[in-house]
């Protein structure tokens, strides 16, 4: 009787290469990302008597805060654009940076009871993650670009230049420097789960570092190069300058940007390709 072979649609190997990683597989599993952004952004606020309107009242908030502490108390020179439109240009696009980090570095361990359940690549986990922060962003952009569009036609202070077109390329170089640095921290965890503790205190000392709330020229010179080095300083100055028309912002330094962020992906990538196989074990 002749043996027929059976071509099987799915193999789950334990053992594979550290540089193996199945994009094509990831691409299969679309539907379940989809899923996860509705699960993400609906079921979250289901139970919320504002909803989403939350995704504006907490910028607003913030950027209100922000206007008394700095402006009003401690006299920062915002550079000469209105204080509203300055503040939440970076209280925007660091809630999503911030926002994806976080919530990224937490996928082993908020979502162990389900990749002990069933198989799916567990790439799709930061992935949605970061689609799931970015659909809120875009929430908080609408907010800010109505801003923008109130100062520049209404009042005619500020200046919006052709920069505003690099705005996708500089959510992408965020969203893959959160995603690279979530996957880092996410993979360390299932052993160090202390370190999801320092991260969340981390994060907000990194606020700091980066041009939030304040201009770069707000910084004295002898310090001024310290803020350069952090990748986010360039998407951030050049955020501001598209829209704002003011502040310093050096082109070539997006390219600095861009070489760190792409390391920083490519090894949270392998780490947690390579840590994905066994944190069952050990988380």
């Amino acid at each position: 009787m002749a043996q027929h072979e059976q071509h099987w649609t799915e193999e789950i190997r334990s053992e594979h290469s550290l540089f193996s990683i199945n994009f094509k597989e990831v691409w299969r599993y679309r539907d379940l990302l989809f899923m996860l952004l509705k699960r993400d952004f609906i079921t979250f606020y289901k139970q919320t008597i504002l909803g989403p309107l939350w995704f504006i009242i907490q910028p607003l908030l913030t950027t209100l805060i922000y206007i008394v502490l700095f402006v009003q108390v401690a006299k920062i020179d915002v550079g000469g654009v209105p204080s509203l439109a300055f503040y939440l240009s970076g209280v925007t696009i660091w809630n999503y940076f911030s926002d994806s980090l976080i919530k990224t570095a937490n996928v082993f361990q908020g979502n162990a009871s389900v990749f002990g359940k069933v198989y799916f690549p567990r790439l799709i986990m930061p992935l949605s993650v970061v689609f799931s922060s970015l659909m809120k962003f875009v929430i908080q952009f609408l907010l800010f670009v109505g801003v923008v569009v109130y100062y520049a036609y209404v009042t005619d202070e500020i200046k919006p230049n052709m920069w505003v077109l690099m705005t996708p390329i500089l959510l992408l170089m965020m969203a893959c420097f959160a995603l690279g640095v979530g996957m880092i921290f996410s993979s360390m965890t299932t052993k160090y789960k202390d370190l999801s503790f320092l991260l969340a205190f981390g994060v907000q000392l990194y606020m700091y570092a980066t041009p939030v709330v304040y201009p770069i020229t707000a910084m004295p010179d002898k310090y001024r190069w310290i803020v350069s080095l952090n990748p986010l300083t360039s998407i951030f100055e050049c955020y501001r300058f598209g829209y704002l028309g003011e502040g310093h912002f050096e082109p070539q330094r997006l390219l600095y940007s861009a070489i760190i962020i792409i390391i920083l992906l490519l090894t949270g990538t392998l780490i947690f390709n390579k840590v994905e196989k066994s944190f069952m074990d050990t988380i």
